[in-house]
């Protein structure tokens, strides 16, 4: 059976996971987290020249204050931050392109993507919680961290309930079908 494509602007829920993905890339992934791989120690270390000096000096005020874990920076800690620089980086940019035109191969994907973001999240809460590192008030640690734990869920959500999440059968309207209304109520009640 052919597929049409459902315009973007009929999957608001879609447009939510792209800015997700979109800050991941710019900011969190090739700033955020590669200041945790350029700075081995942060207590003695040469400014790199990417991410800027105060961002470094941000980073390493929120650590201090909040986040003792990202200070410690161990080996297990710096693995997940490879995991994010070798694969979810690319995966963003690639995911990007295939949200916005409703490429359906990026459904396995982005359930693989979830599942390992949940899990390496979860890991780090639970040293942030109750490690050795632990976090001096754990809430605020877990409400910036909450993100990476609601969007994999969503987008596992998303991309599981439907075999064809971005496209529906040729001719069909966007409303009318108990599936279309279905899929475009599980899209954001768009219709």
């Amino acid at each position: 059976m052919n597929r049409q494509p459902i315009p973007l602007s009929q999957r608001r829920g879609d447009i939510v996971i792209l800015a997700f993905f979109i800050v991941n890339l710019l900011f969190i992934t090739y700033f955020v987290d590669l200041e945790q791989l350029v700075i081995a120690d942060t207590t003695h270390f040469t400014y790199p020249i990417w991410p800027p000096a105060p961002a470094v000096d941000l980073m390493h005020r929120w650590g201090s204050m909040f986040d003792p874990l990202l200070m410690a920076r161990p080996a297990w800690w710096k693995m997940t931050i490879w995991i994010d620089a070798l694969a979810f980086g690319p995966f963003y940019a690639v995911a990007i392109y295939a949200y916005l035109k409703g490429k359906e191969w990026i459904r396995i994907p982005s359930i693989i993507y979830s599942s390992i973001m949940l899990t390496n999240v979860t890991i780090i809460l639970g040293d942030e919680y109750a490690g050795i590192h632990k976090a001096p008030n754990f809430l605020i640690v877990l409400l910036e961290n909450l993100p990476w734990l609601l969007f994999p869920l969503y987008i596992i959500y998303r991309m599981w309930r439907y075999p064809h999440p971005f496209t529906r059968p040729a001719g069909e309207k966007s409303a009318g079908t108990p599936v279309a209304d279905e899929q475009a109520e599980a899209l954001g009640g768009a219709g």
